[in-house]
């Protein structure tokens, strides 16, 4: 199997490639990517609980830790202590966080409209539904329940 016959790799190079997209599109306003998804996903009215974040995103606590300082540096963001949970942090956008946050806003809906005036709704649908498969057999976390190595072909002739 070559890796363009793997599902694994089409799904990587099409991400990465839409990174890259949105890496430049975003370096024109001095953030990064993971930047504007974190600012669509805090809330402008209420803010958003740090813990509530990195799992909206699938990022590790600790990238999430890292994105958080950098923005806070930017000025985007503001931490501030949950008035019903003193032990939680909330997060906050700042007027120049939520200046970036509707340049994320447009750059996302820009390429989703591009994206739906060239690709039939029902090859959309069938793609949704095929990722939505596959995510919910990793996060079944049985995938590799019945997997066995194989012996090498070195091992199997000795």
């Amino acid at each position: 199997m070559t890796p363009e016959e793997t599902v694994d790799y089409n799904i990587k190079v099409a991400w990465h490639a839409i990174s890259r997209m949105y890496n430049t599109q975003a370096a024109k306003h001095d953030i990064t990517t993971s930047i504007g998804f974190v600012l669509l996903n805090i809330d402008q009215e209420l803010g958003t609980p740090a813990t509530k974040i990195a799992p909206l995103l699938g990022l590790e606590t600790r990238s999430l830790t890292r994105i958080l300082r950098s923005m806070e540096e930017k000025g985007l963001i503001y931490k501030q202590a949950d008035t019903q949970d003193k032990r939680s942090v909330r997060i906050f956008l700042t007027e120049e966080g939520l200046r970036k946050k509707e340049v994320s806003r447009q750059t996302v809906r820009h390429f989703n409209q591009k994206v739906r005036e060239k690709i039939p709704q029902a090859q959309l649908d069938v793609m949704f539904k095929v990722v939505g498969q596959i995510t919910g057999m990793i996060e079944g976390k049985t995938l590799f329940d019945d997997f066995k190595l194989k012996p090498l072909r070195s091992e199997s002739a000795a």
